[in-house]
């Protein structure tokens, strides 16, 4: 039990850091309201799983330099490439019973949300160590603490879409929504550049 706590506590911990899928959630919560984003809290839910289910169970997705690599390059890639397009564009609140943002669908932000996870070398390079953590546990342990740590991811992704999106939230944020755009594009272009320029030098050395 005093295993579990630390793993849940760790996992947990790691969730309160704000990082790409926060920055997605919220642009998405903000412009488009928490049910919108959902999409997205699905998507990356559903990538951590992928995630824990090959870590947990013997297969380490980054174990291979070039297969690392190549989710390093196709993850900078498309951190850029949604920088950009937060950077260009003129996000609005979407106020109560109106549509959606033209574009912004819930099947588009479960498939940036799927993307964004899968896409995210970090992800399973924490729980690939994780998993070295728990080699002693056993098949039933293993599948609670994945069934668990996706619960989390989930239930917590959802909680801050709420939170950002919800009647109230909008009305204070609807003013710095432009700004929030920006800040995110900007954040995730300097990531994904960062990541491409980080491969290329390991490469020349």
């Amino acid at each position: 039990m005093e295993q579990f706590f630390a793993v849940a506590a760790a996992h947990f911990l790691a969730l309160l850091i704000p990082g790409v899928d926060f920055f997605l959630i919220a642009r998405s919560a903000v412009s488009s309201g928490w049910r919108t984003a959902s999409g997205a809290c699905l998507g990356i839910a559903l990538a951590n799983g992928v995630f824990i289910a090959a870590a947990f169970s013997g297969l380490s997705l980054v174990s291979h330099p070039t297969l690392l690599g190549i989710i390093q390059t196709a993850g900078g890639l498309f951190l850029t490439y949604i920088g950009i397009a937060f950077l260009r564009s003129s996000a609005r609140i979407s106020v109560m019973n109106e549509p959606a943002a033209p574009g912004n669908t819930w099947g588009k932000n479960l498939g940036l949300g799927l993307a964004s996870g899968l896409l995210n070398p970090k992800n399973a390079l924490f729980y690939v160590a994780l998993a070295t953590g728990l080699s002693g546990a056993g098949t039933g342990e293993l599948m609670l603490y994945g069934a668990w740590m996706f619960a989390v991811v989930l239930v917590w992704d959802l909680f801050m879409a709420v939170a950002l999106g919800s009647d109230r939230a909008l009305a204070k944020l609807s003013r710095f929504l432009p700004w929030i755009t920006k800040a995110a594009g900007g954040f995730l272009v300097l990531l994904g550049t960062g990541m491409i320029i980080t491969l290329i030098v390991g490469l020349v050395r």
